[in-house]
């Protein structure tokens, strides 16, 4: 007996997934659960080398029991494709392929014949039979790498399912001369978008009441929305030149904290968060090298595609198109970074952080 051999008689397997899935997957988990007493045959990383050499070399039926494999034959030959897009390694056209493969030649009779799918090669059908097993170890796994994703691009955390809650959302973007918002929807249309030119403050001497007065009179044009987002700079601490401007920054970030979280006393739920300029411009490629260039053009991209596309990115309302038209125009002449950046902002924190990622 070679290696590998040794390795698929010696190891056993063991999975558990958790209660309370639907009767389609009953039978799976019925036979999923094996103790201790019970050796299984396992699927070692060696057996997920080349395709189609270990094809040849090893069935793939003869990797599972067959209790294990009337478990994973019961959902290849029983759900529908959006049923199998369930299982992370069968989303898209795998699930359709599967589905239209069995509607053409009958239901699978064994678990090699799922490598006459197209998209389907060893590896691939190994890792979907195991998927198929343990639908909850790789949920489990992408919760906590999403989690951890999420942990780095806005603070504090708040949680995924409460994300997926989020109606609206309104992204907020100062400077020192100017702050702007865009209040954006989850279906992704434009409800505000403007800015305000008071937020003048590290000129001269303020005191702490002359940011309180600056800022209550900026929020109080704000939309109302679930969750404010706040740009999260990145400027060096070590150079001492800038710290007038980063004191500045801080000062109005824990501002908008104070006033936007307006129950956080009774329930203790963070309506502010912030977002890192950086990961920002990351998601729309606009960074060279650690500076970000100008959103302006992408804006103004995503203003046309919201007319000419029936599915833009972004949905500007229509009887608003001509006045951000102008909006855009009449800044061509300053830089007026703060107000293309809160949307794009609202845009890469809704596609980042409250739609799921891609599979």
């Amino acid at each position: 007996m070679n290696f590998s051999g040794l390795l698929l008689a010696g190891v056993r397997w063991r999975c558990c997934p958790a209660p309370g899935r639907s009767s389609l997957f009953q039978a799976l988990h019925n036979s999923c659960c094996w103790g201790k007493s019970a050796p299984q045959k396992s699927v070692p990383n060696a057996a997920l080398g080349d395709d189609r050499a270990k094809a040849s070399a090893h069935a793939i039926d003869k990797l599972f029991s067959s209790e294990q494999q009337s478990s994973i034959l019961h959902v290849l030959n029983t759900a529908s494709d959006k049923q199998l897009e369930a299982f992370k390694l069968l989303r898209g056209r795998k699930s359709i392929n599967i589905v239209a493969h069995r509607e053409k030649f009958g239901p699978f009779q064994n678990l090699e014949s799922l490598m006459q799918v197209p998209l389907f090669q060893y590896k691939t059908a190994v890792q979907v039979c195991n998927s198929i097993l343990c639908p909850e170890t790789g949920k489990k796994k992408r919760k906590l790498q999403e989690n951890r994703l999420l942990g780095k691009l806005i603070k504090p955390d708040i949680g995924r399912e409460r994300l997926k809650g989020i109606h609206s959302i309104v992204s907020i973007v100062f400077g020192t001369r100017r702050i702007a918002w865009a209040h954006l929807d989850r279906n992704m249309t434009l409800l505000d978008w403007q800015q305000d030119e008071s937020c003048k403050m590290t000129k001269g001497t303020y005191l702490s009441a002359g940011y309180l007065e600056e800022m209550s009179s900026v929020i109080s044009k704000m939309p109302t929305a679930d969750i404010y987002v706040l740009e999260k700079n990145g400027l060096p601490i070590q150079n001492s030149s800038l710290f007038p401007i980063l004191l500045h920054f801080h000062i109005v970030e824990a501002m908008l904290y104070a006033l936007l979280n307006k129950t956080f006393a009774q329930d203790g739920q963070h309506q502010v968060l912030s977002m890192n300029r950086t990961t920002v411009g990351k998601h729309f490629e606009l960074m060279i090298g650690d500076a970000r260039t100008s959103g302006k053009e992408l804006v103004k991209r995503l203003l046309s595609e919201s007319v000419l596309k029936a599915e833009p990115r972004v949905a500007f309302p229509l009887d608003k198109v001509v006045l951000y038209r102008q909006m855009l125009s009449s800044t061509e002449q300053n830089r007026v970074e703060e107000l293309y950046d809160s949307l794009l902002q609202a845009v890469a924190f809704y596609e980042l952080a409250v739609f799921d990622p891609e599979p």
